[in-house]
């Protein structure tokens, strides 16, 4: 039990440990993750099924399918976080992608499939932004970058557990149980979830409990967070986004989640692909997946470091470059040592730089604004997401040479580069809040 010399509270506030807060959201993450990567990694077991009648053109519907769920999702969670917080919002998405890798794993024909991967996807789109913004509101300011650093590995470790798993149980068994090993985690951490993780001062100040707001963040040595006079304008969460001294942010932020996660998305679900079609065998392809998903999580960690030390800008923008050189190196088919090099590169490039992208909106928003901002970004960047998968779907059925499988790719990491160098600062008025009542109380610690 820790004491606090602090401020009378107005109903139950639970704190936790970093550590502990870290490890809970790191398996979230996780999950989300290898429920992304499975698709791409079960792509050419898709096409060789029968019963589903999955070509490549479908094949690309199919993973663009889980992106127009994300975007709604996302969309969700910008509207809804001001309102009903992002813990409740945790939870629930949690459940509703857990139901859709149920779906997939049985779907019987490819509507049932599409069908359980929007699940996914909308499931996935509600817990990118609350999540990421959830760790950042529990997090001191010097530490925001490295914390969605770290929890944003568990995405890659995720990631990296899909092609390894694939590597291992595709030549022997179905598909379908990569689906369904991907539902037993959630089972076993939603409860944890459900006990451990507290609502974060920012929403308790945002529902009026002022008092609970002061006592959570002091015995969590946070900073108050503070409201904005933009921020009290409620337009599904949106309309403090284009609010003065917000908006230029705002778009650009817009443009470099496009390009993010058009890379993310077209990468992962066509990597396995484009390299088999550039004369490498499948369980080589899934290996090279493999060394990238390792590359993202190294990056983000080192990436969210130094970013606390040097700003998030300059490592958004390296990470987007390495994106496009890996590519072009890719595309000269180099020797099998230069290649696993850059592939393990290339993952702070193709999924890292929008991990970095997402600690860099939630650093550069007030503290209000922060978990609809990224939502918001990252529903209108789900447009790129949709345009990913059906791109390399194209690519690849065009008859053009496969160089152009990387060229293509290459093309947005350079955009969402120039976007990064021009994000402004955000100014945006503050409003008062008044001081609570001094007195003590204990609050329980979640964790050591």
């Amino acid at each position: 039990m820790s004491t606090v010399e602090n401020y009378a509270g107005q109903g139950d506030v639970r704190t936790i440990s970093e550590r502990v807060l870290l490890a809970v959201a790191f398996v979230m993450a996780a999950l989300e993750g290898y429920d992304l990567a499975v698709y791409g990694v079960s792509v050419p077991a898709l096409l060789n099924d029968s019963s589903l009648q999955v070509n490549k053109a479908s094949a690309g519907v199919l993973g663009s399918v889980v992106a127009v769920g994300m975007l709604v999702g996302a969309g969700l969670a910008g509207a809804l976080i001001r309102r009903i917080g992002a813990l409740r919002l945790i939870l629930a998405s949690c459940i509703i992608f857990s139901l859709g890798m149920v779906v997939s794993a049985v779907a019987a024909n490819v509507v049932l499939f599409g069908a359980g991967r929007a699940l996914v996807g909308l499931g996935l789109g509600v817990i990118l932004p609350t999540l990421l913004a959830y760790v950042a509101d529990l997090s001191v300011p010097g530490h925001r970058n490295r914390n969605t650093g770290i929890v944003m590995a568990g995405y890659a470790a995720g990631g990296l557990a899909a092609p390894l798993l694939g590597a291992v149980l595709l030549p022997v068994t179905s598909y379908r149980w990569l689906y369904i090993i991907g539902v037993i985690p959630a089972l076993v951490i939603l409860p944890f979830a459900w006990k451990l993780l507290p609502v974060p001062p920012v929403h308790l100040l945002r529902i009026g409990r002022v008092a609970d707001a002061h006592l959570l963040s002091e015995s969590m040595g946070l900073p108050t967070p503070v409201l904005t006079a933009a921020g009290k304008r409620h337009l599904a969460g949106i309309g403090p986004l284009f609010s003065s001294g917000v908006a230029v942010a705002t778009l650009l932020f817009w443009v470099m989640t496009f390009c993010g996660l058009l890379l993310v998305f077209g990468i992962t679900a066509w990597l396995p692909t484009m390299m088999q079609a550039n004369g490498y065998s499948l369980a080589s392809a899934l290996l090279q997946t493999a060394a990238m998903w390792v590359g993202v999580g190294v990056g983000v960690v080192i990436g969210g470091r130094i970013a606390d030390a040097v700003g998030a800008k300059p490592v958004v923008v390296v990470a987007f470059l390495t994106g496009a050189v890996s590519l072009m190196v890719m595309s000269v088919n180099p020797n099998v040592v230069i290649l696993f090099i850059f592939m393990f590169l290339s993952g702070v490039g193709f999924i890292g730089s929008q991990i970095l992208v997402n600690g860099f909106i939630l650093t550069r928003y007030p503290d209000d604004i922060r978990g609809s901002g990224l939502a918001w970004a990252l529903s209108f960047g789900r447009m790129g997401a949709i345009v990913g998968p059906a791109l390399g779907a194209w690519v690849l059925t065009s008859g053009l040479s496969v160089e152009w499988n990387f060229y293509t790719f290459a093309i947005p990491a350079v955009v969402g580069a120039v976007a990064s160098v021009l994000v402004p600062r955000v100014k945006a008025k503050t409003v008062a809040i008044p001081a609570p009542v001094q007195v003590p109380v204990q609050l329980p610690v979640t964790g050591a």
